[in-house]
């Protein structure tokens, strides 16, 4: 149970991340509302409080996030801009995965 929490917090921070950073993107990239940036703005700081909820410290969760942040970017790209993953973004963001399950999750002892 413990893992799927963990796993849980990492993808709604990802998720508030890539989401936030979008939002930023669409307003000074493609002259959307300044609304937009506004939200994104409230998601970021969402993002940097989601992280506190998992039972790590800060720089194993940091580190790991960069993982699951990879695939959800290379996710993010494929639904929101159409843009299809090749071979080596799903190899490079598989690899990524395993380094979260390694640094996140491996028994220590």
């Amino acid at each position: 149970m413990e893992i799927t929490k963990s796993l849980f917090y990492f993808v709604l921070a990802g998720l508030c991340e890539i989401g936030g950073g979008y939002l930023v993107w669409l307003w000074l990239r493609e002259g959307k509302s300044i609304w937009l940036a506004i939200i994104g703005a409230v998601v970021l700081i969402l993002y940097g409080i989601i992280p506190t909820f998992q039972p790590a410290h800060f720089g194993r969760v940091y580190a790991a996030y960069g993982g699951i942040f990879i695939f959800l970017a290379v996710l993010w790209g494929w639904k929101v801009d159409k843009v299809t993953p090749d071979r080596l973004d799903l190899l490079g963001s598989f690899i990524a995965l395993i380094g979260v399950a390694v640094i996140m999750y491996w028994p220590r002892g």
